[in-house]
């Protein structure tokens, strides 16, 4: 039997012949999210994503008012016509697209929504605050 050389030999890489799946106790398993309440996780995650924006849009606004540019280009277009009610827009946009698009998805795969908002976010924040530092330090 051909495997990828993972432990246990079972996995295979996609050989082209048909659509790739993965059974649910496999993905949680790798995951090492076994005994998670997805309902409890997506919970956390919203608070994530609420924490985020906060810091995403404080940090950009600090900057800003030290000098820094926004390198997004829709945002920057929106903070330069709107100023923070552009940027709070934007943010608005984009988590009612992503509750709009959270009944399309199983329970147990919902906490995907609030992450891919979170993440961006987080990191953003990370990257502001790193730039934000650079020029006061």
């Amino acid at each position: 039997m051909p495997t990828n050389g993972t432990p246990g030999g079972d996995d295979r890489f996609d050989s082209g012949r048909g659509a790739m799946s993965v059974d649910r106790s496999t993905l949680v398993h790798r995951l090492g999210l076994e005994g998670v309440d997805a309902r409890r996780l997506e919970g956390v995650l919203w608070v994530g994503v609420a924490i985020a924006l906060v810091g995403d849009v404080v940090t950009t606004f600090v900057g800003l008012h030290l000098g820094l540019h926004e390198s997004n280009p829709v945002a920057r277009s929106a903070i330069e016509g709107w100023g923070l009610y552009g940027m709070l827009g934007l943010k608005g946009l984009a988590v009612g697209v992503a509750l709009l698009c959270r009944p399309l998805l199983a329970g147990p795969y919902r906490p995907i929504i609030p992450a891919a908002l979170a993440v961006p976010w987080l990191l953003a924040v990370v990257n502001n605050v790193v730039l934000i530092l650079a020029t006061v330090v």
